[in-house]
């Protein structure tokens, strides 16, 4: 990291939907910023659901997936899915849950842990957040994350080494347990400069807010305190988005 540069970090699963809607929230803010070229976002690995076997032998719906999981009705949990799919496409995002395909993230991340230290983190979580809520991918699948991998911009190689090297494996979970350190348990979650923190997809101008009143406190050399935190939607590990 450049140390004239302030790090915002964000813990984000792949299975998240309002981790991509973040995304897009913090991206307009971060336009809008005047000192946007001093901001270094680095993305964290955290899993909603490591429960899910990594190797699915029943395929189900995300909705039944979500009913059985969360106890709720699957008519409500269409409707909520509706409305997640409204919040998308005000940001431009095209969501279809009909075609998505349950899988354990860790494979992924795996791979964003790789993407990370040649400068892709950013390109892995666009990629993989796309091939999962607009094009159905099975992110269970080497060979799909083969072809995901080579998208992001790395070599055959680099994703199989993502894939089979525990080091990769390692760093996730650092992130993962890091987050249970810091009192994480929903995401998305941005930190700016270890100070502050803005829990899930928050409108445009909250990010833009902490960006400003960070980087004030990082040119100040304020150093890392306690937390000061904004909610807005999100999804947590009990499996609840809103």
């Amino acid at each position: 990291m450049n140390k004239n540069n302030m790090k915002v970090e964000i813990w984000s699963d792949i299975m998240c939907p309002f981790c991509y809607i973040g995304k897009r929230h913090f991206e307009a803010a971060l336009a809008q910023f005047d000192h946007k070229d001093q901001i270094e976002v680095e993305w964290k690995s955290f899993q909603l659901d490591p429960t899910i076997p990594e190797e699915v032998k029943i395929r189900t719906t995300m909705a039944e997936y979500i009913a059985t999981r969360k106890g709720m009705d699957i008519n409500d949990v269409n409707t909520m899915f509706e409305n997640v799919t409204g919040m998308a496409k005000n940001v431009g995002l095209y969501f279809d849950f009909k075609t998505q395909i349950l899988a354990n993230s860790i494979k992924t991340h795996r791979i964003i842990q790789f993407a990370k230290e040649k400068g892709l983190g950013d390109q892995a979580e666009e990629v993989f957040f796309k091939a999962y809520f607009t094009d159905g991918k099975d992110l269970a699948d080497d060979a799909t994350l083969l072809d995901l991998g080579q998208q992001v911009g790395l070599s055959v190689d680099e994703v199989n080494e993502a894939l089979q090297q525990d080091e990769f494996l390692k760093y996730a979970k650092d992130d993962i347990a890091e987050a249970s350190d810091l009192g994480v348990d929903s995401v998305p979650f941005f930190v700016f400069n270890r100070k502050y923190a803005v829990k899930g997809a928050q409108p445009v101008h909250h990010f833009l807010d902490a960006l400003k009143q960070s980087y004030a406190d990082f040119n100040k050399d304020s150093g890392f305190t306690t937390f000061e935190s904004n909610d807005g939607t999100s999804c947590d590990v009990d499996g609840k988005c809103d």
